[in-house]
């Protein structure tokens, strides 16, 4: 693979799901974020829009077939190795339902009062947090080459965060 095809930008989703205070959440069995907890999602196939993809993944990953979302923002993940991401971010409030099998890891569902507590990517905590004031993002990340956390900045507003 050439450096230029590796370089490029991945497009998928990501979808919190959300009961009340708690949010169903994945840790991962593989990586990227391998153990961490993260909201369900995927890759974007060819000729599909994020809206239809966002209901898909969510179908594949937990079996539930979400009726309502609601988008919340993009985050763009840029390295300078292959971890090369942009992601539309959606939140869909479900019915609580015991935490379905998933052959991407094991769902669970964690209160809001705990997120800061689990092994989660840092950005996912600054999503949450703008997804629970109702604010819309464009968030824009940057890692060095072992995926540390460089610089994180809110486009829309733009503000430094980080």
């Amino acid at each position: 693979m050439t450096h230029d095809v590796m370089g490029l930008k991945r497009v998928a989703t990501l979808c919190i799901l959300r009961n009340k205070d708690k949010f169903l959440l994945l840790k991962r069995l593989k990586e990227p974020n391998k153990d961490m907890y993260v909201p369900v999602g995927g890759k974007i196939d060819p000729f599909e829009n994020p809206d239809d993809a966002v209901v898909r993944e969510v179908m594949e990953e937990t079996g539930i077939h979400i009726t309502s979302k609601k988008f919340c923002g993009i985050l763009t993940e840029t390295s300078p190795v292959k971890y090369n991401w942009i992601s539309y971010v959606y939140i869909s409030d479900i019915e609580f339902v015991e935490p379905p099998y998933c052959n991407e890891g094991e769902l669970q569902w964690i209160d809001a009062e705990n997120l800061a507590a689990i092994p989660t990517p840092l950005t996912d905590l600054y999503i949450y947090d703008y997804v629970s004031k109702g604010q819309i993002f464009a968030f824009n990340a940057v890692y060095d080459s072992e995926l540390n956390l460089i610089s994180l900045q809110e486009q829309y507003n733009n503000t430094v965060i980080r």
